[in-house]
């Protein structure tokens, strides 16, 4: 006779006495709590960017190099590396990356700021670290067709833009950041604010845009009162103005002359704003216009600045009235537009022409 199957409960074997896991080891000891040398390198690289009043494109620049020089060498510590280590990541630039002198240079004027100003160390052997030479170019220049052309392939805001950075030699993120009290109808001038070198400078307003620009205020100015009825209208104040007049981000004098279509949140206040127009969508429009008109000119919206220079160059404007206008802190700098003139191998009239 078969005996009975066992229940296969009747075996089971009871669970094991449940014990607590063994306490973690920390990964890292902890961080101190105060002293300059707790501080992560890149917020210390910010302060004393800051505290300098450099330009928000130079933190921008200098973090980007000095993250990329600890990357480039293995996250080693900053302290731990000296000339060698710099020449070999500029020579990578220069060799693998093949980065145009300027891009080097400046790569290299971000790690002395970062053992000089940063880390307060002299590093030995610094100063016979090879800058890379700097090529000397021509800048590209339309021909006054060439500029009508372009311009009338353009529409919208980033036409009446592009018009004002031929029209006022000025610079796109000078055009773009623009304020509506930068502008003076009167007088006929425009007033570039914190420019390059956060220098000022009065340049002149084009009195063929004197129409065109008052129609656009206009339609800006209703935008604005829309967006304050709706709770926002606020734009942002250059230093610490905001807490010496706390109205005035909503006043109409403090407006962006192109703000953008849309809106962005702040992160600290949360407040709706918009910001001035991208320069990008400048870019956009002004590299479909050059296309669109058939030129084979590498051109960009920085051009209108030079064929603004070179054409009253060439309507016998003298230089050091160019070089207000473009502010140039050297007149050297404005005087490479004098090779530039349309005249054709600078006014030399080639045997070739008159050989019978």
């Amino acid at each position: 006779m078969t005996a009975p199957r066992p229940s296969r409960f009747a075996e089971r074997q009871p669970f094991p006495e449940w014990r607590p896991p063994p306490p973690r080891r920390p990964t890292r000891a902890p961080r101190a709590a105060a002293g300059p040398l707790a501080t992560p390198l890149i917020e210390r690289v910010r302060t004393e960017i800051r505290t300098r009043h450099y330009s928000r494109r130079t933190e921008k620049a200098y973090v980007g190099w000095i993250k990329r020089f600890v990357d480039f060498h293995g996250q080693r510590d900053a302290t731990t590396m000296g000339a060698r280590e710099i020449a070999d990541y500029l020579a990578s630039l220069a060799v693998h990356e093949r980065v145009a002198s300027a891009t080097q240079n400046q790569a290299f004027s971000a790690l002395i700021f970062l053992y000089r100003d940063v880390l307060g160390l002299e590093v030995e052997g610094l100063d016979d670290v090879v800058r890379a030479k700097r090529p000397v170019r021509l800048p590209v220049v339309l021909t006054p067709g060439e500029v009508r052309t372009t311009l009338r392939a353009m529409r919208g805001t980033p036409r009446l833009v592009a018009l004002l950075l031929y029209g006022a030699g000025l610079r796109l993120l000078e055009c773009c950041s623009l304020r509506v009290k930068d502008l003076d109808f009167t007088r006929r001038e425009i007033t570039v604010r914190d420019g390059k070198g956060r220098k000022d400078r009065v340049t002149v307003l084009p009195a063929s845009l004197v129409s065109p620009l008052r129609a656009h205020l206009d339609r800006v100015q209703r935008q604005h009162k829309s967006d304050l009825a709706s709770g926002a209208g606020s734009v942002v104040l250059p230093d610490a103005l905001d807490r010496k007049y706390p109205a005035a981000g909503r006043e109409w004098g403090w407006q962006w002359v192109f703000p953008a279509s849309r809106f962005h949140v702040e992160r600290e206040s949360g407040e709706r704003r918009r910001h001035h127009v991208h320069e990008s969508v400048i870019q956009r429009e002004f590299a479909a216009a050059v296309r669109g008109a058939g030129l084979t000119k590498p051109a960009t919206c920085h051009t209108l600045r030079h064929s603004f220079a070179t054409h009253l160059l060439e309507s016998g404007y003298d230089i050091r009235t160019i070089q207000e206008l473009l502010g140039h802190s050297d007149v050297a700098t404005t005087m490479i537009y004098t090779h530039v003139l349309n005249r054709g191998g600078q006014g030399v009239r080639s045997p070739l022409d008159t050989a019978t």
